[in-house]
């Protein structure tokens, strides 16, 4: 898995959707759902562009870290998107 620092990421870059073209975007930004057991396999479970949480290999996502303030503003940009999504 590649991440900037040893730290748990809450948002990730796509840098490869070979696999998974119609559900990812190359050099979108997802949020990531903490899921320890999908992190022991290798996997992120990512928020994609069907509006779900899904688990993609960890290798397709570069974890970011983030200013606060910054992380804050994306998580409730986030959950007002999935509030009007349902």
């Amino acid at each position: 898995m590649k991440t900037t620092r040893h730290s748990t990421a809450r948002f990730a870059i796509c840098v490869d959707n070979s696999e998974y073209p119609a559900s990812l975007e190359l050099h979108k930004l997802y949020r990531v759902i903490p899921d320890e057991d999908a992190k022991k396999d290798g996997d992120l479970r990512i928020i994609d562009e069907s509006g779900e949480d899904y688990l993609y290999p960890a290798d397709y996502f570069l974890l970011i870290d983030m200013p606060r303030g910054i992380a804050r503003a994306l998580r409730e940009s986030f959950a007002r998107r999935v509030q009007h999504a349902g």
